[in-house]
Protein backbone atom coordinates (compact mmCIF):
# COMPACT_ATOMS: atom_id res chain seq x y z
CA UNK A 1 0.00 0.00 0.00
CA UNK A 2 1.31 2.93 -1.26
CA UNK A 3 -0.49 5.77 1.48
CA UNK A 4 -1.17 5.75 4.89
CA UNK A 5 -5.04 5.82 5.44
CA UNK A 6 -5.89 6.31 9.04
CA UNK A 7 -9.57 7.84 10.50
CA UNK A 8 -9.57 7.77 14.29
CA UNK A 9 -12.16 9.68 15.90
CA UNK A 10 -11.86 10.45 19.60
CA UNK A 11 -14.36 11.58 22.16
CA UNK A 12 -12.12 14.18 24.41
CA UNK A 13 -13.33 15.67 27.59
CA UNK A 14 -11.53 17.99 30.16
CA UNK A 15 -12.48 20.14 32.26
CA UNK A 16 -11.98 23.61 34.05
CA UNK A 17 -9.21 23.59 37.36
CA UNK A 18 -10.82 23.15 40.57
CA UNK A 19 -14.56 22.80 38.71
CA UNK A 20 -14.62 26.88 37.95
CA UNK A 21 -17.91 27.72 36.43
CA UNK A 22 -16.32 30.29 33.68
CA UNK A 23 -16.74 29.45 30.19
CA UNK A 24 -20.08 30.89 29.64
CA UNK A 25 -22.26 33.22 27.26
CA UNK A 26 -20.19 34.42 24.17
CA UNK A 27 -17.37 32.91 25.79
CA UNK A 28 -18.45 29.47 24.94
CA UNK A 29 -19.32 29.93 21.15
CA UNK A 30 -15.83 31.97 21.00
CA UNK A 31 -13.78 29.34 23.08
CA UNK A 32 -15.24 26.05 21.05
CA UNK A 33 -14.56 28.36 17.36
CA UNK A 34 -10.82 28.87 18.58
CA UNK A 35 -10.08 25.33 20.11
CA UNK A 36 -11.63 23.75 16.37
CA UNK A 37 -9.10 26.42 14.87
CA UNK A 38 -6.41 24.78 17.15
CA UNK A 39 -7.43 21.13 16.14
CA UNK A 40 -7.19 21.87 12.85
CA UNK A 41 -3.62 23.01 12.95
CA UNK A 42 -2.98 19.89 14.68
CA UNK A 43 -4.44 17.84 11.52
CA UNK A 44 -7.34 16.46 14.09
CA UNK A 45 -10.37 18.22 12.83
CA UNK A 46 -13.26 18.80 15.23
CA UNK A 47 -16.69 17.26 14.08
CA UNK A 48 -18.16 18.36 17.34
CA UNK A 49 -16.84 20.93 20.02
CA UNK A 50 -19.73 21.61 23.60
CA UNK A 51 -20.15 21.64 27.12
CA UNK A 52 -20.58 23.89 29.95
CA UNK A 53 -19.58 26.33 32.28
CA UNK A 54 -16.65 23.66 33.78
CA UNK A 55 -15.87 21.86 31.08
CA UNK A 56 -15.41 20.57 27.64
CA UNK A 57 -16.30 17.36 24.73
CA UNK A 58 -14.79 17.05 21.89
CA UNK A 59 -15.14 15.11 18.55
CA UNK A 60 -12.49 15.07 16.73
CA UNK A 61 -10.62 12.96 13.85
CA UNK A 62 -7.18 12.45 15.33
CA UNK A 63 -4.46 13.31 12.82
CA UNK A 64 -2.17 9.86 11.54
CA UNK A 65 1.05 11.67 12.54
CA UNK A 66 0.46 13.20 16.17
CA UNK A 67 -0.14 11.66 19.24
CA UNK A 68 -3.86 11.98 20.72
CA UNK A 69 -1.81 13.51 24.10
CA UNK A 70 0.57 16.21 21.75
CA UNK A 71 -3.31 17.13 20.78
CA UNK A 72 -5.02 17.31 23.72
CA UNK A 73 -1.63 19.70 25.14
CA UNK A 74 -1.88 21.59 22.23
CA UNK A 75 -5.87 22.49 22.65
CA UNK A 76 -5.43 22.92 26.12
CA UNK A 77 -2.17 25.39 26.40
CA UNK A 78 -3.36 27.53 23.73
CA UNK A 79 -6.95 27.73 24.46
CA UNK A 80 -5.79 28.60 28.20
CA UNK A 81 -3.65 31.42 27.23
CA UNK A 82 -6.41 32.58 24.74
CA UNK A 83 -8.93 32.76 27.59
CA UNK A 84 -6.55 34.88 29.72
CA UNK A 85 -6.68 37.72 26.92
CA UNK A 86 -10.06 37.90 27.63
CA UNK A 87 -10.02 39.99 30.72
CA UNK A 88 -9.40 40.25 34.53
CA UNK A 89 -11.99 38.01 35.07
CA UNK A 90 -10.07 34.82 32.84
CA UNK A 91 -6.20 35.78 34.45
CA UNK A 92 -5.68 32.68 36.67
CA UNK A 93 -7.74 30.69 34.32
CA UNK A 94 -6.33 27.02 33.94
CA UNK A 95 -7.76 23.95 32.59
CA UNK A 96 -7.79 20.61 35.24
CA UNK A 97 -4.35 18.70 34.74
CA UNK A 98 -6.09 15.65 32.97
CA UNK A 99 -8.56 14.68 30.23
CA UNK A 100 -10.53 11.55 29.34
CA UNK A 101 -9.97 10.34 25.86
CA UNK A 102 -12.71 7.38 24.56
CA UNK A 103 -12.56 5.83 21.18
CA UNK A 104 -15.74 6.56 19.02
CA UNK A 105 -16.32 4.25 16.41
CA UNK A 106 -16.73 5.44 12.74
CA UNK A 107 -19.95 4.18 11.69
CA UNK A 108 -21.92 7.12 10.74
CA UNK A 109 -24.81 6.24 14.14
CA UNK A 110 -22.29 6.22 16.76
CA UNK A 111 -20.92 9.43 14.92
CA UNK A 112 -24.35 11.29 15.53
CA UNK A 113 -25.03 9.63 18.80
CA UNK A 114 -21.92 11.06 19.67
CA UNK A 115 -22.39 14.76 18.00
CA UNK A 116 -25.73 14.72 19.58
CA UNK A 117 -24.51 14.17 22.96
CA UNK A 118 -22.11 16.89 22.94
CA UNK A 119 -24.80 19.38 21.31
CA UNK A 120 -27.00 18.55 24.79
CA UNK A 121 -24.81 19.04 26.92
CA UNK A 122 -26.59 22.06 28.72
CA UNK A 123 -29.89 19.62 28.79
CA UNK A 124 -28.00 16.97 30.17
CA UNK A 125 -26.38 18.74 32.84
CA UNK A 126 -29.95 19.93 34.28
CA UNK A 127 -29.65 16.81 36.00
CA UNK A 128 -26.15 15.35 36.33
CA UNK A 129 -23.01 17.17 37.29
CA UNK A 130 -20.06 17.15 35.32
CA UNK A 131 -18.36 14.32 37.92
CA UNK A 132 -21.30 12.07 37.78
CA UNK A 133 -20.87 12.51 34.13
CA UNK A 134 -17.70 11.60 33.55
CA UNK A 135 -17.53 8.59 36.11
CA UNK A 136 -20.45 7.18 33.82
CA UNK A 137 -18.24 7.42 30.80
CA UNK A 138 -15.23 5.83 31.98
CA UNK A 139 -17.44 2.87 33.34
CA UNK A 140 -19.39 2.52 29.82
CA UNK A 141 -15.67 2.48 28.65
CA UNK A 142 -13.69 0.22 30.89
CA UNK A 143 -11.73 2.80 31.94
CA UNK A 144 -10.88 2.83 35.85
CA UNK A 145 -9.78 6.00 37.27
CA UNK A 146 -7.25 7.00 40.12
Amino acid sequence: MSHSRVRLLAHIVFGTKSRAQLIAGDLKDELHAYQAKVLRECESPALAIGGTEDHVHILCDLSRSRALCDVVEEVKKRSSKWIKTKGANYANFAWQTGYGAFSVGVGESNVESVRRYIENQERHHAGKTFGEEYREMEDRSGVRGD
